[in-house]
């Protein structure tokens, strides 16, 4: 019989979620839930799994694109880059190697949020693992030479996002003519 890794990190993921609030969109997680304690974990690493995910943030295994966005949200839930620069799908009882063509994630849309406790407006970034990020500090914008002038951010556990092209030319016109955006009071250069 034929050994599943990717039926066991499914299995093995969903033991770890245990939350009763899992459909609570949370700002600050990749797939918009409750955020695994990935940095807790260190289990034994598992070798190498048939799963890739390619310049587009679409999500192959075996070859064939995972289509259902609810798997490729817990799998975006459970990915970390490591300091060998290696990205890995991580459970409490197994860590797994996957392919990552350019960067594992994909910003889709920015749009601007007035925040309610001041006339502050942050742009939210959302990505196409379901998770929303504010543009800030934290993310940064850093230019990406192998995406025609698009820029990513960076997410936790060594994660980055890379604009689409759609979501990056909605950013550009939102900025102002020195190529600037504003996000919680800070200014942002896409330039």
């Amino acid at each position: 019989m034929r050994d599943d890794a990717l039926g066991r990190l499914v299995r093995s993921a969903g033991v770890a979620v245990g939350s009763d609030d899992a459909t609570k969109v949370f700002a600050g997680s990749v797939n918009g839930r409750p955020p695994y304690p990935l940095d807790q974990w260190n289990p034994s690493h598992c070798g190498h799994v048939d799963i890739a995910i390619d310049r587009e943030g679409k999500w192959w295994h075996e070859g064939a694109e995972i289509k259902r966005a609810e798997i490729v949200s817990l799998f975006a839930g459970l990915l970390r880059r490591e300091a060998d620069g290696h990205h890995y799908l991580v459970t409490p009882v197994e860590k797994v190697q996957v392919d990552v063509a350019l960067h594992p994630l994909m910003v889709v849309d920015a749009t601007p949020v007035l925040e309610a406790e001041s006339s502050n407006q942050r742009l939210a970034l959302i990505l196409n693992s379901g998770g929303i990020f504010y543009l800030g500090d934290d993310t940064g914008l850093q230019p990406e030479s192998e995406a025609a002038g698009a820029a990513y951010i960076n997410l936790p556990q060594g994660l980055t996002a890379l604009f689409t092209r759609a979501a990056w030319y909605r950013l550009v016109d939102m900025a102002d003519e020195n190529g600037l955006v504003e996000s919680g009071g800070e200014r942002y250069s896409l330039l």
